[in-house]
């Protein structure tokens, strides 16, 4: 944040702003500034976003320093959203706005009509609010349902009649989420899912800063940074964007999926829920070969046919499946009194529930069935990661062994002993 504004911070009125030598600035060259400020001090931009460093991490900082608006083009579970919210650290630590105002107006240029006349009318003694970075961030799914209503805002007819105003009043409008987010990021998830209306008035706001509510045309020349994500799969299947707002989108960032089983297994360790409560005196110990052969699973599902690319096979596939098989192993730790929990393959097989809910499949995997499928996507799994640990060792007797009809039959209870 800049000197001048941090100074600013004590104001509690226009006139305390003033002579602290406040400079107000847009919210997209405020990120500028801050993200300019990160780059130069070598802070790291998205803490926890793993294998992005040199795709999609490059195309959102051009995007910032270029003060574009953008979307997010990816699968299921590629972060899109946790880096969108992580954007609020581009932005001030706070800033002022018009005390009592819902479209957060900027004291030294008020965008609404509330705004302009309580500055009219108490001068250099309007008072002042402070609101912080998370307060500046908006968020919303795109469902059919949506209305101009909840996003651009709607007449109140009891505003009009207890302050006395016509319909027509910019005073009497209740704002919706975009004018809310005025000075701030306003994101939309699954775009293509908002009806194509609605589109139309998001890219009247972000071009020409008008739109009609009620048939009365309003000027709210917003200050907002407008962020988008979309499923590639929904420009065909659900909806799809309508191209005057697909062409005033400054950059598509396109997301994907971590490029090797070692990115991923970082990616799931990160995440997965590990420290467990209530376990005093037991120790989790999960072998590399367990926490490989469970993202092996998730490529094999991303490469299978029987599987649906379109809609892909999320992180949190990986996840799930990490924190099922560490349950199991912890269930038959607590049913044998050891110590020591450590998840073994069968533990895997165990957290079949966690995989068939994450897939959509193909015809061919529909007749086969999802249970059926994730055991044979583990079986292949298995044979990859045993040929990278065991490389070079000879096999051929214990093959045999089995081969000539013996057994080797374990309890999934059965205790490491």
């Amino acid at each position: 944040m800049a000197k001048a504004q941090s100074i600013a911070t004590r104001a509690q009125t226009l006139g305390e702003l003033r002579s602290s030598g406040y400079a107000s600035r847009s919210v997209k060259d405020e990120m500028r500034a801050n993200l300019i400020a990160k780059l130069k001090s070598g802070g790291r931009l998205f803490p926890g976003i793993v294998g992005y460093d040199e795709s999609v991490i490059p195309q959102i900082v051009n995007a910032v320093l270029a003060r574009h608006n953008f979307i997010f083009l990816g699968l299921r579970g590629q972060a899109k959203s946790r880096i969108i919210r992580q954007l609020t650290e581009l932005l001030d630590n706070e800033i002022p706005i018009i005390a009592g105002s819902e479209v957060n107006d900027d004291p030294v240029a008020p965008l609404s009509a509330f705004g302009r006349q309580t500055v009219e009318l108490h001068g250099d003694e309007t008072k002042i609010d402070w609101i912080s970075r998370d307060s500046r961030f908006v968020e919303k799914l795109a469902t059919p349902d949506v209305t101009i209503a909840d996003i651009i805002g709607d007449v109140d007819p009891i505003k009009a009649a207890k302050g006395g105003h016509l319909l027509s009043d910019e005073l009497t409008i209740h704002f919706g989420l975009l004018p809310r987010a005025n000075r701030g990021i306003f994101a939309i998830n699954e775009l293509p899912d908002l009806a194509g209306k609605i589109q139309v008035g998001l890219f009247n706001i972000m071009q020409e800063g008008d739109v009609q509510i009620k048939g009365y045309p309003v000027r709210l020349p917003l200050d907002v940074m407008l962020v988008f994500s979309a499923n590639p799969e929904d420009y065909t299947a659900r909806g799809k964007i309508i191209t005057p707002l697909k062409d005033r989108i400054g950059s598509e960032i396109n997301t994907h999926y971590p490029a090797n089983v070692q990115l991923s297994s970082e990616i799931t360790k990160q995440e997965a829920w590990t420290s467990r409560p209530g376990l005093e005196g037991n120790t989790l110990d999960v072998p590399d070969f367990i926490s490989e052969t469970i993202e092996q699973i998730a490529f094999e599902a991303r490469d299978d046919q029987r599987v649906d690319k379109r809609s892909g096979v999320s992180q949190r596939f990986s996840i799930s499946v990490l924190e099922s098989a560490i349950s199991n192993a912890e269930r038959r730790a607590l049913i044998t009194g050891e110590s020591e929990i450590v998840p073994r393959v069968s533990d895997i097989y165990a957290a079949l529930p966690s995989m068939t809910g994450k897939m959509e499949l193909e015809y061919e995997g529909e007749q086969i069935g999802a249970p059926r499928l994730a055991k044979d996507l583990i079986k292949r799994a298995s044979g990859v990661i045993f040929e990278g640990f065991f490389l070079g060792i000879d096999f051929e007797p214990a093959v045999r062994w089995f081969d000539e009809g013996n057994k080797l039959l374990l309890s999934d209870t059965a205790s490491a002993e």
